[in-house]
């Protein structure tokens, strides 16, 4: 009988009335889903402990050819998400899971219908699929057997059939993303959660069942109820945010991926879910840029998996012989430690890159270019970087799972924010300004004086925090707004890295700065009230009991910005929200805070643009959000001053120029271009730049004289075509690839070509999904020669003869570019920009494929 066994001694086991309390419902299933041959299940709700206490017992039901139906409610948002999660994750198509579709009917059926061979039962009551209503509460259930009450059992079957197949919409994949990605806890909950803390067990109270089930589902950690019961489970299980991840890496890999982003806000359990999802593999590297960060993800994974033996590769330690070896990127990302005699490419079976919105950087490249793991997981909580790099792409978009902070907010994963907009009579236009970031010295000048600072220390006194962390521009500030709180009575410090204390002499600096391991450990028992920073608290900082965030500098990038807000979001005991102090100027890009707190990034870059601030109902539930009125007044003058698009775009392109030391191609500008202004030229024929690249080099002045040569000829015409040719699926880019030639441009290609070409292209598992995805060509990974041209016949070949027969055509069996082209074929720059525009479409094809697996979700569609 497994965990339960123990609640036979309490039951009063073969009666038709079930009461609860001692005479549990559990029992009874178990042993009907072990002979039933057909079972049906109609409940109101579905609770993740419910559907954890039967899924095994579902499991060997369907398994040895037990058909399964559950229909249940998704009114008022009860279902949890992740029990769908965990039923479809445990049970796959063996279940046919439901959800009960009239939104102009209350849905509350709790009962369990079992077919036997010679005849059949059913349960029915007041229990729905939690914990609590199967084990130990108060539920009252009977049980009617067709034997001896035909007519009660077959009408009960017969409505069953009825709602099930008449009043019902699937819940597959897609059904069940989207019902995850609404949800929202619901506020009653809440009201329970003020009922608990209201109760006591000497006040007499006895709280309803509901109130008790409800109690145990979403205020009492899971683990600590088993504990209770004296079900001890050895290691964590996953929870809310990590079953639905888990569910779907599983599913990327089936799909064919071998690598995939996870975007999870701060604070719902990243590096749990990696120490999950890699248990099925044997060797395991996790990559992170601090030691700190190992050692908590060291402690994640034991506690995890317990079994495991752990190494590091970092400073003078460099471990080979574990299970689980975890490095600093500034290591191992070092070519001396990427040579086959210290690690081989398959050394790794699996393989964690952490705040992967790092990962642009060369040491990451280096180790993402080196290993080749069965699975690469990358994690953060924002992709989203100042300079515009694209994280995605080094996943080649396979975004596989992504709670941002608004959901998690919304999910009662994380606690609500109280944000205060204040407003900061500092001149930010006189400091110079360059790549999207102001000048270091300059900005600390300005912001470390006492008015400033009095402003702060004024702000921070209205409310009663105990633990705050304020966010400096530089270490001097830091240090110069924690000696003026600690002269005014605020017991504060700065924690800070590096040296070059410049403001301070050396015995004023030692008074006023902490190691950054003390500083946490007395912030968390509260000696110390503020700890000042600047960016050495944006990751890897586990303090749930910090109750403010203070921004004392310009904010430059969401990214900084939702990793400092995360900071304070971690839920921990009494803690119901945090208080956010924002000291805002008219420093450049202010005007797009406002969209950074809705934690919508597609919102963000469509309604940024606009004179417009959110709405109330588009921050997260239970946020509030209050800008001084003279904020709302820059916010607005910096909306009107926005500058000619075109211009913008121009800009855009010297600004991506300087910043990558060279021209951009196609590619480059794709992946750089400030993402708000691709967002409107994308759908802009005439602004597009990506429509006709080489006219806007020609416009802008940054053609070189051999690529003037090719500005209104038969080979512009052709890159043209290129640019802009409709693309469904990628089969295109492997016979355009084939022309490339890995750079000796052929005029005409053959079935070998076309056929090595093919073959190459789709052994990148990014390049298969799609053949993966049609039963037609999902056995590709078998196919010679004969499949591949095929294929390349049927369809690409035959559409660009359609749709661009000036440029292609058929000669003697042979694929061929048109004549004209000729003369052309063996010039660089026409080479260069064939194989960039081949790059460009590739990366494009990834995003949009990302996009449209939003939109066919109901999602929202992510921009990075």
């Amino acid at each position: 009988m497994g965990e339960y066994s123990y609640l036979y001694n309490k039951s009063t086991h073969g009666g038709n009335c079930i009461t609860g309390d001692g005479d549990h419902l559990y029992i009874y299933l178990k042993e009907s889903i072990a002979k039933a041959v057909n079972i049906d299940i109609i409940v109101a709700f579905l609770m993740e402990s419910g559907v954890k206490l039967l899924a095994e017992d579902f499991k060997e039901a369907v398994n040895r050819g037990t058909a399964l139906r559950i229909l249940c409610g998704n009114y008022l948002n009860i279902t949890q998400p992740q029990a769908l999660y965990l039923l479809k994750d445990f049970l796959g198509d063996k279940v046919d899971l439901r959800f009960y579709n009239n939104p102009n009917k209350s849905f509350h059926p709790k009962a369990y219908i079992f077919r036997y061979k010679d005849n059949g039962e059913i349960f029915i009551g007041s229990s729905n699929i939690s914990r609590s209503a199967l084990t130990d509460g108060i539920e009252w259930n009977y049980r009617i057997c067709s034997d001896t009450s035909p007519q009660d059992y077959a009408h009960f079957k017969q409505t069953f059939d009825d709602l099930f197949f008449n009043q019902s919409i699937i819940v597959d994949d897609n059904e069940m993303r989207k019902y995850s990605k609404n949800w929202k806890k619901p506020k009653l909950f809440y009201d329970l959660e003020k009922l608990e803390n209201r109760t006591t067990e000497d006040s007499g109270f006895k709280q309803s069942q509901f109130v008790a089930e409800m109690r145990s589902e979403y205020i009492t950690d899971a683990q600590d109820e088993d504990r209770k019961r004296g079900i001890i489970i050895g290691y964590p299980r996953p929870m809310g945010p990590q079953i639905e991840a888990l569910y779907e890496l599983k599913k990327a890999r089936l799909d064919g991926w071998n690598k995939g982003i996870v975007v999870a806000a701060t604070g719902v359990g990243k590096t749990f879910l990696a120490a999950f999802d890699s248990k099925e593999f044997k060797k395991v590297l996790f990559v992170a840029h601090r030691e700190e960060i190992l050692f908590q993800a060291e402690r994640t994974f034991k506690c995890v998996r317990p079994e495991i033996s752990t190494g590091f590769f970092s400073g003078e330690q460099k471990d080979r012989e574990c299970d689980v070896l975890f490095a600093t990127v500034q290591t191992l990302g070092r070519r001396e430690y990427l040579d086959d005699k210290i690690f081989s490419r398959d050394e790794f079976d699996y393989i964690v890159i952490d705040e992967f919105h790092h990962a642009v950087a060369e040491s990451y490249v280096n180790i993402i270019e080196y290993f080749r793991p069965k699975f690469l997981l990358g994690l953060t909580a924002t992709p989203e970087r100042l300079d515009n790099q694209d994280v995605f792409a080094l996943c080649d978009y396979n975004l596989v799972y992504e709670v941002r902070l608004k959901e998690a907010i919304n999910k009662g994963w994380l606690v609500p924010f109280r944000y205060y907009g204040i407003y900061d009579e500092i001149d930010y236009s006189g400091i110079d300004y360059k790549n999207g970031k102001y000048n270091e010295k300059q900005l600390e000048q300005v912001l470390s004086i006492n008015k400033r600072a009095d402003l702060i220390l004024q702000n921070y006194l209205k409310y009663k925090s105990q633990r705050a962390l304020g966010f400096c521009s530089s270490r001097n500030h830091a240090v110069f707004m924690a000696k003026y709180f600690k002269d005014h009575g605020i017991n504060a410090c700065a924690v800070i890295s590096g040296n070059g204390y410049s403001n301070l002499d050396d015995t004023q600096t030692y008074l006023y700065v902490v190691e950054r391991n003390e500083a946490v450990k007395r912030l968390k028992t509260a000696e110390i009230k503020v700890i000042f920073s600047v960016d050495i608290f944006n990751e890897g900082l586990d303090v749930p009991e910090v109750d403010m965030v203070m921004f004392l500098r310009p904010t430059e990038s969401p990214t900084i910005f939702l990793q400092q807000l995360g900071r304070g979001l971690r839920k921990k005991g009494e803690k119901k929200y945090v208080n956010v102090l924002d000291f805002i100027g008219n420093y450049k890009k202010a005007n797009l805070i406002p969209f950074f707190l809705t934690g919508d990034i597609k919102e963000r870059n469509e309604k940024s643009r606009m004179a417009y601030l959110p709405d109330e109902d588009e921050y997260p539930e239970g946020c509030f959000v209050d800008f001084d009125f003279r904020l709302v007044d820059i916010f607005k003058r910096m909306w009107h001053e926005q500058k000619n698009l075109f211009d913008k775009v121009k800009e855009e392109y010297f600004r991506v120029k300087e910043y990558l030391g060279d021209r951009p191609s196609r590619l480059s500008m794709y992946t750089y271009l400030d993402e708000n202004i691709y967002s409107v030229i994308r759908t802009k024929k005439e602004l597009n730049i990506f429509k006709d690249y080489l006219s806007f080099l020609d416009k802008i002045g940054e053609l070189l004289p051999s690529e003037q040569a090719l500005i209104g000829t038969k080979a512009h015409e052709f890159l043209k075509e290129i640019e802009n040719t409709n693309m469904t699926k990628m089969y295109k880019m492997p016979v355009l690839l084939a022309f490339y030639n890995k750079g000796n441009m052929k005029l005409a290609i053959d079935e070998n070509d076309i056929y090595e070409s093919f073959r190459e292209f789709y052994s990148h598992p990014s390049n298969a999904i799609d053949l993966m995805k049609d039963n037609n060509t999902s056995n590709y990974k078998e196919w010679g020669k004969k499949e591949y041209v095929n294929l390349a016949k049927k369809n690409p070949i035959k559409f660009l003869l359609q749709s661009s027969p000036d440029f292609f055509r058929e000669r003697n069996g042979q694929f061929c570019l048109a004549p004209a082209l000729d003369k052309y074929i063996n010039n660089p720059a026409f080479i260069e920009h064939y194989k960039d525009i081949i790059d460009y479409r590739t990366r494009k094809f990834y995003k949009e494929r990302l996009e449209k697996r939003y939109v066919d979700e109901g999602m929202d569609i992510v921009d990075n």
